[in-house]
């Protein structure tokens, strides 16, 4: 499996504080079976620069090389969409087309369309994390379809499958999930202990309401697409 939203690396946003329980996260994600993880630390300002990113995970993959813990990690980034556009555009997932876009909780930004829109006239695929724990999507989640198109795509996060959320959020996650508007699924790891890198509770999850295929494409072929810049079903 591959984990394609996750804060694994450390001291750089609200994931670990230490390098130490980065390392166990990727113990924990290895344990479930997870092979690949995309790392997306939060950027919402200048602080860190995709270049900063690289090199934080090159020293990472050289650690758990070191470690023999069997876990490639990649760079990525979760952006803020109020982040400034010409900057935003540049926080794309292993340098391809696919950028992680994260909208407040609270509330579904007016002008949020027109950003993607934008996003996808600049050549790139957004897509959109965590809808289901949003309020604004919760109440309605039909909300969700205006901003979809096929260049606009969708990850939930495993937690909210299975309740970790609450039950207003697990059920937006399976409306979603059962209206076919999920692309992928991925942990939003954060800690060791405290939402955790775990796909396969979500991944069984999908594969009893839907299919083991649908189960394999959000949380294997989906993500892989993803990283080698290809188009994702």
């Amino acid at each position: 499996m591959i984990d394609s939203h996750c804060h694994i690396l450390p001291n750089i946003d609200d994931g670990p504080q230490n390098i130490d329980e980065s390392v166990e996260m990727a113990r924990i994600a290895s344990g479930d079976g997870i092979e690949k993880i995309i790392a997306t630390p939060h950027i919402s300002d200048n602080r860190y620069s995709p270049g900063d990113i690289s090199d934080r995970v090159d020293q990472f993959n050289h650690l758990l090389k070191q470690k023999k813990i069997p876990v490639q990690v990649y760079p990525g980034a979760e952006v803020a969409i109020g982040l400034d556009p010409d900057r935003l555009s540049a926080y794309t997932i292993n340098r391809s087309s696919y950028i992680l876009i994260e909208f407040p909780h609270d509330h579904l930004p007016a002008h949020a369309g027109k950003l993607l829109d934008w996003l996808c006239s600049k050549g790139l695929n957004p897509i959109i994390a965590h809808p289901e724990r949003n309020y604004s999507i919760i109440r309605s989640p039909e909300t969700l379809l205006s901003l979809l198109n096929r260049n606009v795509y969708t990850q939930i996060t495993a937690g909210s499958l299975s309740g970790d959320f609450g039950r207003d959020i697990q059920y937006c996650a399976h409306f979603l999930l059962d209206s076919e508007k999920v692309d992928i699924i991925a942990s939003d790891a954060h800690s060791k202990k405290f939402r955790t890198p775990i796909l396969s509770a979500a991944a069984e999850i999908v594969t009893k309401r839907i299919s083991r295929i649908a189960s394999q494409l959000l949380v294997d072929a989906n993500p892989a697409a993803i990283l080698a810049g290809e188009e994702i079903h």
